[in-house]
């Protein structure tokens, strides 16, 4: 006998996390769990991101109620992620990214031979290698975000990314000038993330200063949408420019395929829970195969797919996965991050407590 639970759980933030959207001290997030009598058989995160995912509010929840429902339905004959009947689920919920993701984690745990933890096998998920990921230092005043660099150096990270827009940029640039004084290009990798605070006809102005100080890379300098606009500040950006927000809200080849060869992007980001999971990844990778990984505030659950998928994919520079430490009442995972790289112990157990 089948039977599955949906737990609404609210993440609270150690540390309030600034953003370009303002403040957040709590995140919803949905968790799904399947169970067989009383043995967990597969669990999956529904990421709902409030003010920055496409899914519908007011339908969410019962949307995720009946596609869960749906999907428990094709269980007793399903083999993977191709299969038809999954294919059209997934399309099906095409108007709800998170749903989509959710799902796909769903269908893998269940079919995992090991663990409904362990979703692919790979060195990472066997415990023998780990993934080089950025620290994260968060908007805020000038004081704020000085104090997050030290720690963040102490354990280990040779890439840190610094969120950029919210105060003045002279005041951001003297931050970003100060780590750069210390370490040079080679020994530190410094990304910056604008979430779209700039305009068209200035950012190229701030785009040269950052390329002063060996900047590897922006993300999202203008906002989305704005395609010509941004193809623009791409071909005279010095340093590389990467798509984050553009992607969200993208829901077919064809508009992807437009949206990439219209702006000519150095490098895609891609958040699994905001784009339509692995199938979406999937298809930006057959158009632009230059990019990195980033969770979008999940708790380790959805942390724990978006890391486990990403080592398949063999990457070579630092990726986003570096979020599973926000919160005071996460769960308990064998994911920790050390010397700057997120790693899978196997030894230590999985806690699911609401």
């Amino acid at each position: 006998m089948k039977r599955f639970d949906i737990h609404k759980h609210v993440l609270n933030f150690k540390i309030p996390g600034g953003t370009s959207r303002g403040v957040l001290t709590s995140k919803d997030t949905y968790i799904v769990r399947l169970f067989e009598v009383d043995r967990l058989v597969a669990i999956a995160e529904f990421n709902r991101f409030e003010g920055l995912s496409i899914d519908p509010l007011p339908s969410y929840v019962d949307q995720l109620k009946k596609s869960v429902e749906r999907w428990l339905g094709l269980l007793d004959s399903v083999s993977g992620l191709n299969d038809p009947r999954i294919v059209d689920l997934l399309q099906d919920n095409s108007d709800y990214p998170s749903i989509q993701f959710g799902l796909e984690q769903l269908t893998l745990s269940y079919l995992s031979n090991t663990s409904p933890f362990h979703l692919f096998d790979s060195p990472f998920s066997r415990g023998e290698s780990s993934i080089s990921i950025n620290g994260l230092i968060w908007m805020g005043d000038a004081n704020f975000m000085k104090s997050q660099i030290e720690p963040l150096l102490a354990k280990g990270f040779k890439c840190l990314k610094m969120k950029i827009g919210a105060i003045n940029f002279d005041e951001e640039y003297r931050i970003l000038k100060s780590i750069r004084d210390r370490f040079s290009n080679q020994e530190l990798t410094l990304r910056v993330d604008a979430n779209g605070a700039f305009d068209p006809e200035s950012v190229v102005s701030v785009l040269d200063e950052l390329a002063v100080i060996g900047v590897h890379s922006i993300e999202q300098p203008i906002k989305a949408g704005q395609w010509q606009e941004m193809a623009r500040v791409v071909e005279e950006s010095p340093i590389p420019i990467a798509l984050d927000e553009e992607l969200i809200g993208l829901k077919t080849v064809e508009s992807r395929t437009h949206c990439i060869h219209t702006i000519q992007p150095d490098y895609l980001i891609f958040k699994p829970a905001l784009i339509g999971g692995y199938g979406a990844i999937d298809q930006y990778r057959s158009i632009h195969n230059q990019f990195w990984i980033t969770s979008a505030l999940e708790s380790n659950i959805g942390l724990n797919a978006i890391a486990q998928y990403t080592a398949t994919l063999n990457p070579t520079l630092e990726q986003g996965l570096g979020t599973g430490s926000l919160y005071t009442n996460n769960f308990d995972s064998p994911l920790l991050v050390t010397n700057g790289a997120l790693s899978y112990q196997n030894e230590l157990p999985w806690k699911i407590q609401f």
